[in-house]
């Protein structure tokens, strides 16, 4: 049957943003080289226009000027007929991209959503609470439990602060007449004052090694000698 009826033909996916975009790129770099190699060509005519005098040599080379200079206009209009379709194609390309990440953060945002879901119906507001009030309910027991366990026995709570000190008073008074009682042969020996004489002071003794001087700065002469 495909012999007679042939088969289908596979059909091409269309061509991609991207791919428009780059085929005409690749146009306008053509036209592009195309117009640069016209100035070259016409700077060489216009330097010939300026070395050649007026005449029929010099018409010559301005009509080919001319004829590139037609060229060159119709290349400039088709390269901006291409700037013009890339830019469309950019501002297509832009939109399905913003489309593409929007139709992303939605499908983001429906499974945060389903999961949240699933997640509120395993956690009630009701269930905690309730666990918040049994937590404070428990802290109270604790701290009365505490309380209880820390209590002191056969202690009044109301004791009255002045009866305290006139009993330390009393019990100060009670150690002074005892320690007073006791006789002086019990009571730990003190160390008796000596009343010893000072030690006598000498005077200073001069060194040997120096000798006495007079009023002149002289060595002064032993008494002894003088007398003999």
């Amino acid at each position: 049957m495909k012999k007679i009826f042939g088969s289908k033909k596979s059909k091409e996916p269309p061509p991609s943003i991207q791919d428009a975009t780059n085929q005409i790129n690749k146009r306008g770099e053509s036209v592009d080289e195309k117009i640069r190699k016209l100035d070259e060509e016409l700077a060489r005519y216009k330097e010939q226009i300026r070395r050649t005098r007026p005449g029929p040599s010099q018409d010559a080379v301005k009509a080919r000027a001319v004829r590139l200079l037609k060229h060159k206009r119709m290349y400039e209009e088709q390269r901006t007929v291409l700037y013009n379709q890339t830019y469309n194609l950019d501002q297509v390309g832009f939109a399905a991209d913003g489309l593409k990440d929007a139709q992303q953060t939605m499908n983001a945002m429906k499974a945060a959503n389903k999961e949240l879901k699933g997640m509120m119906k395993t956690v009630k507001i009701e269930d905690i609470d309730n666990m918040q009030d049994e937590m404070t309910d428990l802290m109270d027991v604790s701290n009365e439990i505490q309380e209880s366990l820390g209590r002191s026995y056969n202690i009044p709570d109301d004791v009255d602060e002045e009866e305290l000190m006139g009993e330390l008073d009393a019990l100060e008074a009670d150690m002074e007449f005892e320690s007073a009682a006791v006789p002086s042969y019990l009571q730990p020996d003190k160390e008796p004052d000596l009343n010893l004489p000072a030690a006598p002071s000498y005077p200073t003794a001069v060194p040997l090694n120096r000798h006495q001087e007079d009023e002149l700065g002289m060595p002064a002469v032993p008494r002894a000698s003088l007398r003999s």
